[in-house]
């Protein structure tokens, strides 16, 4: 099979990642990227079996430092780690505020990102980042904590709203208001009695806590995979009747 890469008119053979998704460096200048369109083209040059990939921006929310390092707000950052982890995609260059690896799952290139401006300020990472690669709304996934979920467990939608989650909120504002992007939300559970929301979310897990949500990550690359690789398939709603009753005793 051959893989052919689509800049405007002029198609040239590459390989995953495509050229135009490898740019280092600091804050890229007057650069006008072409739309990306990788397709693999058996090596008879058979058209009829030519498939098109349109590469995804995966972008984890949470907040930069040591300081909030393990906490429940920064499992967005957890899974985009996870992901680089398992498919061997270093996050080596900053790029739009955002620490960025390129790399691809399978065939599909893809951006993983992790915003450095802070959790109410994500937007601003995750806009120009889009515009910059001219990923569509529909290949933009936000990996984030959920306090409506228990913990560890995931929900994986093509689209919603934004459920009061402050960087969501940040995200659908640098977007125009769009708000038609996949979504991986990941449990972190409610704060105990009268413990404050923002306390409990710069909170670490405990050990039971903790091995839920080491779990829930690798099943969240596994989420991930699928979704890039088949888009919202059966397997993806076959991964989201899992986790609703994940806890369920029979």
């Amino acid at each position: 099979m051959q893989v052919m890469l689509h800049s405007g008119s002029v198609p040239r053979t590459s390989t995953c990642p495509p050229q135009s998704l490898r740019r280092p460096g600091l804050r890229p200048q007057r650069a006008v990227p072409a739309m990306v369109r990788v397709s693999a083209v058996m090596s008879d040059g058979d058209k009829r079996f030519e498939v098109e990939f349109t590469p995804w921006l995966i972008v984890g929310l949470g907040n930069p430092g040591n300081k909030y390092h393990g906490t429940r707000h920064n499992v967005g950052f957890e899974m985009i780690e996870r992901i680089s982890q398992a498919e061997g995609i270093s996050l080596n260059t900053i790029q739009s505020k955002a620490l960025i690896g390129i790399g691809c799952i399978g065939e599909v290139p893809l951006v993983l990102a992790k915003p450095q401006a802070y959790m109410n300020f994500c937007g601003e990472s995750v806009a120009p980042l889009a515009v910059y690669y001219r990923i569509p709304l529909r290949h933009i996934l936000l990996v984030y904590d959920e306090m409506s979920l228990p913990n560890g467990v995931m929900r994986l939608q093509p689209k919603g709203g934004h459920g009061q989650h402050s960087g969501i909120k940040n995200v659908i504002a640098h977007l125009d208001g769009h708000s038609e992007f996949p979504r991986l939300s990941i449990g972190i559970g409610n704060p105990p009695g009268t413990m404050d929301v923002k306390a409990f979310l710069l909170q670490k897990f405990s050990s039971v806590e903790r091995e839920q949500m080491d779990e829930a990550l690798d099943q969240g690359v596994q989420a991930v995979r699928a979704l890039v690789l088949n888009g919202f398939s059966q397997h993806i709603r076959r991964f989201n009747l899992g986790q609703k009753y994940k806890y369920h005793k029979v």
